[in-house]
C-alpha cells in the first residue's frame, strides 16, 4: 500500500503580502490562477513557469518561499503578463513588489533599507552628507597627512571648492564605497546560500551534467546577456523600454569605470605624476564621463516618460467580467516611490553634475559652490542607498541569472513547484 506522503506545513506572513500590497501589489487579490501570465511570458520556462505560482505564493504571504526564488530575478517587469492578465491582477507589479522585499531582506542593516520606502527620510539623506562634509573638513588636518601626502605632486587645477580638496573627498567616498561592498557581499552571500538550498529542495541540483554550467562560463554568459540585453530583446508588449535600461546601464558602467579611475589615484601606477584634477575638458575621462552622463541622463528621462506617458492600449485589459475598450487605471507605469527616489536621485545627481562642470568653467562664483555641494549630497545618497535601491536589481538579478545558467535551471527547470 503506497504511503501518503505528510503535506508541508504552510506558514504565511501576512507582514509580508500586507507589505506586497502596499509596495505596488495592491491588485494582487485579482488573480484567479488562470495562468495567462505564464503563457504569455517569453522568458518563463516549461517546467518552471512563472509568474503565476509567485502570484498564488504572494497572496498566501509564503515569504520564504518567494525571497529564495529565482524566479523573481528572471522577470525583467516588461509587463507583457500584465498587458495580457484577464483580471488586472498586475503580475509585474507584483514581481517587482517582491524584489524590493528581497533586497531588503538580503541587505543590512534593514533599518537603512527601509528609508529607500519612506519619502520623509530624503531630506535626511540629503542634509546628512552636507554635516559629514562640513566635519570632515573642519577636522581634515590630521587626515591631511595620511592621505595628502601621496598625491602632493599631482597638480590641482582650479579646484570646484578649495574647502573640499580632492583627497578628502576620495578618502570620505572611498569609504562609503567600501561600506557598500562590504553589504553586497554579504548579501549576495546569503541569497546564493538560499538559492542553493531552495535549488536542491526542488531538484535543481540532480538536472544531468551536461545541461550546467561551470561558474566562468555562467558569469561570462551572463555578462553577454546583460550587456546585449538579449532576455529583455524578447518581450514583446513594452520592448522600447530596452533602450532606456540600456542608456541607464551603460552610463552607469562609464561613471563607475572614471569614479574608479580617480579613487584609485593614490594606489594607481598609471596615475602617479600625472593626475590632474578637475580634468581638462579634451581629456579622455572627461569626455568619457560627459558621454556616459548624457546617457544616464537620456536613459532616466526616457523612464520617467515611460512611468507618466505611456498608456494602457485599448482593449488590452479588462475589469471585472467583461473586456473593456477603455484604459485600465490610467496609466500602466505607475510606479512607486522605490521607483521613483532612484530615478529622481539619478537625474538630480547627473544634472547638478552637468550644472558644475557648467558653472566651474564660467567661474560663477558662489552658485557652483552651492551646486557642488547638492550634487555631492545626491552622489552620497546615491551611494549609501545602492545596497538597497533599484541599483541593487543588478548585482541580485546578475547573480540569479548565473546561479540558473550554472545549475542548468535555464535549460531543463527540474520538477515542478506544483508536483
Amino acid at each position: 500500500m503506497t504511503a501518503i506522503p505528510t503535506p508541508a506545513a504552510v506558514q504565511p506572513d501576512r507582514g509580508f503580502r500586507n507589505r506586497l500590497i502596499a509596495s505596488g501589489g495592491e491588485d494582487l487579490k485579482k488573480c484567479f490562477q488562470c495562468a495567462t501570465c505564464s503563457v504569455v511570458c517569453e522568458l518563463s520556462t516549461a517546467r518552471q513557469p512563472f509568474p503565476r505560482k509567485e502570484m498564488l505564493w504572494a497572496q498566501w504571504g509564503l515569504k520564504d518561499r518567494l525571497l529564495a526564488d529565482v524566479d523573481i530575478w528572471l522577470c525583467h517587469h516588461c509587463n507583457d503578463c500584465t498587458s495580457r492578465c484577464p483580471r488586472g491582477a498586475r503580475p509585474g507589479d507584483v514581481m517587482a513588489a517582491v524584489r524590493r522585499e528581497a533586497i531588503l531582506h538580503y541587505s543590512a542593516p534593514q533599518w537603512l533599507g527601509n528609508c529607500v520606502s519612506q519619502p520623509h527620510c530624503l531630506p535626511f539623506l540629503l542634509l546628512l552628507p552636507c554635516v559629514l562634509l562640513g566635519l570632515v573638513a573642519w577636522g581634515s588636518r590630521p587626515l591631511e597627512k595620511l592621505f595628502a601626502a601621496s598625491t602632493s605632486s599631482n597638480r590641482i587645477i582650479i579646484s570646484y571648492w578649495s574647502q573640499l580638496p580632492q583627497w578628502l573627498l576620495i578618502a570620505f567616498f572611498a569609504t562609503l564605497v567600501l561600506l557598500d561592498a562590504v553589504v553586497i557581499i554579504l548579501g549576495v552571500s546569503r541569497f546564493w546560500r538560499d538559492l542553493n538550498a531552495r535549488g536542491q529542495a526542488m531538484g535543481f541540483a540532480d538536472n544531468r551534467e551536461h545541461e550546467k554550467q561551470s561558474i566562468a562560463a555562467s558569469i561570462r554568459t551572463t555578462l553577454r546577456n546583460i550587456l546585449l540585453h538579449e532576455d529583455f530583446d524578447r518581450c514583446t508588449f513594452n520592448h522600447p523600454r530596452m533602450n532606456s535600461h540600456r542608456f541607464v546601464l551603460f552610463g552607469f558602467v562609464g561613471l563607475l569605470v572614471v569614479d574608479l579611475w580617480v579613487l584609485t589615484v593614490r594606489f594607481n601606477p598609471l596615475l602617479k605624476d600625472a593626475f590632474v584634477y578637475p580634468f581638462n575638458f579634451w581629456s579622455p575621462w572627461k569626455i568619457l564621463a560627459n558621454l556616459a552622463g548624457g546617457a544616464m541622463l537620456l536613459g532616466c528621462s526616457l523612464m520617467v516618460r515611460d512611468r507618466t506617458v505611456h498608456s494602457t492600449p485599448a482593449g488590452t485589459l479588462y475589469e471585472g467580467t467583461l473586456f473593456k475598450g477603455t484604459l485600465f487605471k490610467g496609466t500602466l507605469f505607475k510606479g512607486t516611490w522605490f521607483d521613483w527616489m532612484f530615478l529622481g536621485l539619478a537625474l538630480a545627481t547627473v544634472l547638478t553634475g552637468f550644472g558644475c562642470e557648467i558653472l566651474h568653467y564660467a567661474r560663477v562664483d558662489p552658485l557652483r559652490y552651492m551646486v557642488y555641494v547638492v550634487h555631492l549630497a545626491t552622489v552620497f545618497a546615491l551611494i549609501v542607498l545602492l545596497p538597497y535601491s533599484k541599483f541593487a536589481h543588478m548585482i541580485y538579478r546578475a547573480t540569479a541569472m548565473v546561479y540558473a545558467a550554472h545549475t542548468g535551471r535555464q535549460r531543463q527547470g527540474g520538477p515542478s513547484e506544483f508536483e
